[in-house]
């Protein structure tokens, strides 16, 4: 008789809940990242209502990405010097409350941006500490990859469930109101993480490094990464693509108004990017082998851009929305990179290497938003799409040709 069980195969993934701390950290990550995009949509509103200008309104998101190069460059030196469990909670907490500051019914508009500065500065160290976290929680093997992967699909996730489950919640209470449920996301992802992870060392303790001042340490880590060949050409293929990635979700409302659809066309477009990313990082975590998605990240960071060329034939809503998912799928080539870069990376390092990354990600993203913005001020949206894609393309071989030589 055979012994072969006829049970389907597991997916990969499996084995990475299969890991405690790691379901405390995503459960944690789940939690504080819908409270955030909820406090986002909720903040907006109600500095619109306080002061009538859409300036303003908008600022509350551009202020989520602005202090992220800051944090991420001054403050980098805390992933590594201090306890990450404590780190961790430490930022939540912050946040937390700040975002009760911001229900206050008293608390101005100006104060309102100011906290939102702040939430923003602290955001690049707690993803950079956890990222380095997850070496420790998960190894530096397959299910670091595949954990960062979760973590990115949950943001992908969040963007889509928080902004429909935060238009809801408007609708039944105060803006100031629904940003206790933001307070309340932060404050269950801290116990989480304090309840649900080991305390461990600092690197700085481990590896026996960590004298000087907290931004020396900072600075000087950040020079040593970049000093690195492969280190620097990693991370720039962690930051070319997002920048001209954003193109068609920071253009969807004017595309729409083009193409003469309404609001429900922008929603759609903005969520075609976000639907193709999840589709092309769950299947490639949960099909191909290690080395199969190390083999594919550079062809595939190489091309993920090229769909937007075809933006230059002004295409219908639907062949917009599948050129958009399309290239979301691309970035799957983040599967293999993630794998590089974690085994390029000093362990003494690694804290400050995650929230550079994390930072410059996120800072990138908002410049390449605002340039899209201003490109359209000049030329047609479509226009600025095909040109965003082409530029991107050159950019990004560019880019891959580096990691290539660094070998």
């Amino acid at each position: 008789m055979s012994t072969t069980s006829s049970a389907p195969p597991r997916s990969p993934y499996h084995a990475v809940f299969a890991v405690p701390e790691f379901r405390a950290v995503f459960a944690a990550h789940t939690l504080s990242l819908l409270g955030i995009v909820v406090g986002e949509i909720a903040l907006s509103v109600l500095v619109y209502r306080m002061t009538g200008s859409p300036l303003l309104s908008a600022l509350t998101f551009a202020l989520g990405f602005l202090p992220y190069v800051l944090g991420g460059t001054l403050l980098a030196g805390i992933a590594d010097r201090r306890p990450a469990r404590r780190v961790l909670v430490t930022c939540d907490l912050l946040c937390a409350a700040g975002a009760v500051a911001m229900a206050l019914p008293g608390t101005p508009v100006a104060a309102l941006l100011a906290l939102r500065c702040l939430n923003a500065a602290v955001a690049p160290v707690f993803a950079g500490t956890r990222a380095a976290t997850l070496g420790d929680i998960l190894g530096e093997g397959d299910l670091f990859v595949l954990g960062r992967s979760l973590l990115r699909v949950v943001a992908q996730g969040a963007q889509l469930v928080g902004f429909a489950a935060g238009g809801v919640l408007l609708t039944v209470v105060a803006p100031r109101t629904a940003l206790v449920a933001t307070a309340i996301g932060f404050l269950a992802s801290a116990a989480l993480l304090r309840l649900g992870t080991r305390r461990r060392p600092a690197r700085s303790a481990r590896s026996g490094a960590g004298g000087g001042g907290l931004m020396t340490a900072s600075l000087a880590g950040i020079r040593e990464l970049f000093a690195h060949r492969r280190i620097r050409a990693l991370i720039l293929l962690s930051w070319i693509p997002p920048f001209f990635l954003v193109t068609p979700e920071s253009l969807a409302a004017p595309y729409a108004h083009d193409l003469g659809a309404g609001a429900t066309a922008t929603g759609l477009l903005l969520c075609a990017m976000p639907v193709g990313a999840i589709t092309g990082e769950v299947l490639a975590g949960a099909l191909l082998r290690p080395r199969t998605r190390e083999g594919i990240a550079l062809p595939l960071a190489a091309a993920m851009l090229l769909p937007f060329l075809l933006y230059a034939l002004r295409p219908s809503l639907g062949w917009s929305l599948l050129l958009a998912a399309v290239a979301g799928a691309g970035t799957a080539y983040t599967l293999g990179a993630d794998q590089w870069f974690i085994a390029a990376v000093p362990e003494e390092l690694r804290g400050r290497a995650m929230t550079v990354l994390s930072a410059g990600t996120m800072t990138v993203q908002g410049l390449g938003m605002a340039l899209a913005g201003a490109a359209a001020e000049f030329a047609p949206v479509h226009m600025v799409v095909a040109g965003s894609g082409l530029v991107g393309t050159v950019a990004v071989t560019a880019v891959v040709r580096q990691v290539v030589r660094s070998r």
